[in-house]
């Protein structure tokens, strides 16, 4: 009866997580915007640390980095899927590691919705506020939201090449699964490899017969009494 309300604790944790994650995430991109559209001038670099990286206050009416401008609903509609789909599955989360990296990606999604739907020059086809500009890096422009996007990603791949799943429990590799197959169980649970030397001298035994030392000695007299020749 305590496993059930021990997953049930876990799972409450990786929600909170997840959402912790998702509102930071959303309020450091938010606030980040408002004083970038405060403080900056429209389409003139601000050099921050030299070439490696200046603020470039500009709107995107596409996706992120820039790219399709002229498809701003479409985004729109995918970020609000992409939101659901996260607060969908946010239920079969067991994993702090994928709460954190989900959460951040909600954040993000929800960062940028909220441009889309809420700014100029309309709902659902807001202009994105953009900023980050690292040319020695990438010639597109980005933003917070964009950055925790991409980080999380990141660290998506990682978590599904290491063999995380979502309850938190680790996929076992074939190698290691072939290692499992070759060890026996002991009583009380333990368990030993046998080594391939030993089986293949126990197999030897088992095989041959074990003969007499010496030949029986039989009466070599006939049933007459007298010596067989």
């Amino acid at each position: 009866m305590s496993r059930p309300a021990s997953r049930a604790k876990v799972s409450v944790r990786a929600i909170a997580a997840l959402a912790f994650a998702a509102v930071v995430v959303v309020a450091f991109d938010q606030v980040a915007k408002a004083l970038v559209v405060a403080n900056l001038p429209y389409g003139t670099p601000v050099p921050i640390l030299g070439g490696a990286l200046q603020f470039l206050y500009v709107r995107n009416p596409g996706a992120a980095f820039s790219f399709a401008v002229n498809m701003t609903w479409v985004f729109s509609i995918i970020s609000a899927a992409v939101v659901v789909a996260i607060i969908i599955y946010s239920r079969r989360i067991r994993s702090m590691w994928w709460a954190v990296v989900l959460g951040m990606l909600l954040g993000g999604a929800l960062g940028n919705l909220i441009d889309r739907l809420f700014r100029e020059p309309g709902f659902g086809r807001g202009h994105v506020v953009d900023f980050i500009s690292t040319p020695w890096m990438m010639p597109a422009i980005y933003n917070v939201a964009d950055s925790f996007i991409c980080i999380s990603m990141v660290v998506f791949v990682l978590l599904v090449i290491l063999g995380v799943n979502l309850d938190g429990s680790r996929t076992v590799s074939a190698k290691r699964a072939a290692q499992a197959d070759t060890t026996e169980p002991l009583d009380g649970g333990a368990a030993f490899s046998v080594p391939a030397t030993d089986a293949a001298s126990a197999a030897a035994d088992v095989a041959e017969p074990e003969r007499p030392s010496r030949p029986e000695q039989h009466d070599r007299r006939d049933a007459l009494g007298h010596d067989a020749t």
